[in-house]
């Protein structure tokens, strides 16, 4: 009688996602590193500090993981952001424009420009690159002339209200801070949860495959730029809250640290992975790096070093993830 030996299944290797975890660790490492190094870095008070230092790039680089999670890129992020706020500050203080409505107006502004990223790149099929290139000195320029080069003072209480903090464990968090993982929150949900933001997923994989199956990709890019731009004008908001003015000259280098969160968070620049949430992370990151070297004494410009190697290592992890899982 022949006898049938069955063959257990071979156990397949385990892929640790370091894409995923990759973030949590370098933020638990800084935070062990800083934690022996600096005595204030563990206090509440500097804690809450980092995160409002984060909450207005936190707000952009949402706007700029949607964009990446479709192989684009924003360059003009930072600078829309000055516009919105130039906008928003002027409209309350000059013309006397009630602050809500200043505020939407402001954000309709960021929008608006979002809008046109996304037409240049869906309907002339301009690269996001160019693209964005041109929408930064466009931006940069109507904010210059707009503001007269001049910063917006005597804001109503309304626009700086969410600079306002409230005691929590000892710490004073700011109510900006909340807003800012409340919209992590929400995004995350948003991607993991409905048809629509699975879309953004599918269409940064593989956009020939996506429009074949009937999903209209031009129209899911559209929906993305425009979607940016309106967490840039949030940002605008938040900007203006903490400082307490309108400021034509911010937002010159907050498209760098957007790209800088995202990238560090993990998500491909490639397009179609990335979790939303790791991008706060990343965030995080630079402000625990940023803080811990200062507590340090460190020069900032040891700083801007630190950050550009981190950069470098994230997209060297995501490039060879890549070779891997073909």
């Amino acid at each position: 009688m022949n006898t049938a030996t069955a063959t257990a299944p071979s156990k397949a290797p385990m892929n640790i996602p370091w894409g995923q975890l990759g973030p949590f660790i370098a933020l638990l490492a800084a935070c062990i590193f800083f934690a022996f190094t600096t005595e204030r870095f563990f206090s509440g008070e500097n804690l809450s500090l980092i995160l409002q230092q984060v909450m207005v790039v936190g707000v952009i680089a949402i706007g700029q993981t949607l964009i990446i999670l479709t192989a684009g890129i924003d360059l003009s992020c930072g600078v829309v952001m000055a516009l919105g706020s130039i906008v928003m500050t002027k409209f309350a203080v000059e013309l006397g424009v009630p602050a809500p409505l200043a505020i939407l107006c402001g954000i309709g502004v960021t929008a608006l420009f979002g809008l046109l990223n996304g037409l240049l790149v869906t309907r002339i099929k301009l690269p996001p690159f160019i693209v964005t290139l041109g929408t930064f000195n466009i931006a940069f320029a109507i904010t210059q002339l707009y503001s007269n080069a001049q910063t917006v003072t005597d804001l109503p209480p309304a626009m700086t209200w969410l600079g306002n903090t409230f005691a929590l464990g000892g710490a004073n968090v700011a109510y900006g801070t909340v807003l800012m993982i409340l919209l992590y929150v929400g995004m995350w949900w948003w991607l993991r949860e409905t048809a629509a933001g699975r879309h953004v997923y599918a269409v940064g994989n593989n956009p020939e495959a996506t429009r074949l199956v009937g999903i209209p990709t031009q129209g899911v890019l559209l929906k993305v730029y425009v979607m940016a731009g309106v967490f840039y004008g949030i940002a605008s908001l938040l900007s203006v809250a903490r400082t307490g003015v309108g400021d034509p000259n911010a937002g010159q280098t907050e498209n760098l640290d957007a790209i800088t969160a995202v990238v560090l968070g993990g998500t491909s620049l490639f397009g179609g992975r990335g979790v939303i949430l790791g991008t706060l992370v990343g965030a995080i990151v630079v402000g625990v790096l940023r803080n811990g070297l200062t507590l340090m004494g460190v020069s900032s410009v040891y700083q801007v070093l630190v950050t550009g190697i981190l950069v470098i290592l994230a997209v060297t992890v995501d490039q060879l993830s890549r070779k891997g899982g073909r």
